[in-house]
């Protein structure tokens, strides 16, 4: 076995990770995706899905419902990393060829950069109710500057690090965080007078709706990485621990934190309207005074993180595009716009979150299109690995462009696309298409089933397609350049 500086930074992109340099058990995979998703902005999705129109005990078995539909996705995909030894939207070639999967990787890298600058804004929006709280005045764009910088650059750090760095580093995080957000509730809950007999009982309709809000906001976030940290793991690895990990990491974590923000919308009905301006500092205002500082420094520790795994991501999507530069370098560009997106965000346009919302809506749509294809092509053509010398080669086995996936994603995207709404009046042009007149402002519109209708047919389509091709055997080969 090769011996890798866990400490420097990881110039390994795109590019196949050789048996030799591969490590690790898949508990591994718990620590990165725990990490990623332990903050207090889970708590706030929760006092969304009651928002939609559900009581406490429908928003929590629509909860866990979403969670057990959406995160073994992720495990799934952790899977193809594995046997691919590359991150998803490199393996993705073999789905929609080498030149054709540069559609869904740019709709990706956009879809991910958009997170990575939530992260930051929310965590420097988060600071400054915090310490108005703590003392009027001192929330001022100064101190909000620099909340913002120090977040920004622990994130720009340990995504251009890398894999090893963040492995190392998520674990600890993840056991600060948790600690902080344990106390949290210890202190919290009981400080609250729950009411769980006043909501009305929400219909099927909006049921199913709620549903797939938790699995849009939770597990289909999420896919596109869900290779990049399960590469480096030996390719004896059996799938169904690198699934089972996976999915508990984020799975487990991000549901109890939704369901503990269900619980608290029955004994505040007027906190979600203050989740929805600044998802994690409203949530301050049911802690003790003394307990700030503590909650404040678990916020900028967790956006970190979160921005981490999605900054480490993104890099790699760019270089899946064909952007020819190394790993770190990539890592670096997105940071930059990354810190662009969120000074914005943050200083400059107060109504930007509801237009980045419907923004992260719409490229969700195409990218659990994308995950329906890559997925299917995983389990119907994969199970034996991938050719990975000819996913660097347009004039390989996976071709320039596989217009059955490319076919497959567009169509799911453009009948998903069709039956999802936009509050935002600029991207509604682009929304609700197919919906009849009369339909787009009803509960069953405002669902957005689109999302997961998308999903489905772009799947069924490329399933059908692809029936009758034969899958050789892949050749055992490692790829050295990244592919233009």
């Amino acid at each position: 076995m090769v011996t890798v500086d866990r400490t420097a930074v990881e110039q390994r992109g795109i590019e196949h990770v050789p048996d030799e340099e591969r490590y690790g058990t898949p508990s591994r995979q718990f620590w990165v995706w725990s990490a990623a998703n332990l903050s207090m902005l889970p708590v706030g999705y929760g006092l969304f899905v009651v928002a939609v129109g559900l009581n406490w005990w429908q928003a929590m078995l629509a909860v866990v419902i979403g969670i057990a539909l959406s995160y073994p996705l992720v495990g799934a995909v952790a899977i193809a990393g594995t046997r691919g030894g590359a991150p998803a939207m490199m393996l993705s070639r073999a789905s929609f060829g080498v030149l054709g999967s540069r559609l869904p990787t740019l709709i990706t890298w956009f879809t991910v950069v958009g997170w990575e600058t939530v992260s930051v804004a929310l965590g420097a929006l988060a600071t400054r109710t915090v310490l108005e709280r703590l003392s009027p005045g001192l929330g001022g764009t100064a101190m909000v500057a620099l909340a913002f910088a120090v977040i920004a650059l622990g994130t720009i750090v340990l995504g251009v690090y890398g894999y090893h760095v963040i492995q190392r580093v998520q674990r600890w995080l993840t056991l600060i965080t948790a600690l902080v957000t344990v106390v949290y509730l210890i202190v919290v809950l009981p400080r609250l007078h729950f009411d769980l007999s006043g909501a009305r009982t929400g219909s099927g309709v909006i049921f199913l709706g709620g549903i797939v809000l938790v699995m849009a906001g939770t597990g289909l976030g999420w896919l596109a990485a869900g290779a990049d940290y399960s590469r480096y793991l030996p390719r004896s690895t059996p799938s169904r621990a690198i699934l089972g990990w996976t999915a508990a990491g984020g799975g487990v974590t991000q549901g109890l934190l939704v369901l503990v923000g269900v619980l608290l919308s029955t004994s505040d009905p007027v906190l979600a309207g203050a989740v929805a301006k600044d998802p994690i500092g409203a949530l301050a205002a049911q802690a003790p005074t003394w307990f700030l500082v503590p909650y404040l420094i678990s916020v900028i520790i967790s956006v970190t993180a979160a921005g981490a795994v999605d900054l480490y991501s993104s890099g790699l999507v760019l270089q899946a595009i064909g952007v020819r530069l190394p790993r770190p370098v990539t890592a670096g560009i997105d940071g930059v716009l990354m810190i662009i997106g969120g000074v914005y965000m943050v200083f400059i346009a107060p109504t930007f979150a509801s237009v980045f919302t419907a923004f992260l809506l719409i490229t969700g749509v195409a990218a659990s299109a994308w995950a329906a294809v890559f997925l299917v092509d995983l389990l119907m053509h994969r199970r034996d690995g991938y050719d990975t010398a000819a996913l660097d080669d347009v004039n390989g086995r996976y071709g320039r462009f596989n217009w059955a996936g490319i076919g497959s994603m567009v169509v799911g995207t453009v009948v998903g696309l069709g039956l999802v709404t936009s509050a935002d009046p600029h991207l509604a042009v682009i929304t609700a298409f197919l919906m009849p007149s009369g339909i787009a402002n009803s509960p069953l519109a405002m669902t957005n089933l689109g999302i997961v209708l998308g999903f489905l047919l772009s799947g069924v389509l490329y399933a059908v397609l692809t029936l009758r091709t034969r899958t050789a055997a892949p050749k055992e080969s490692t790829p050295q350049a990244v592919a233009g």
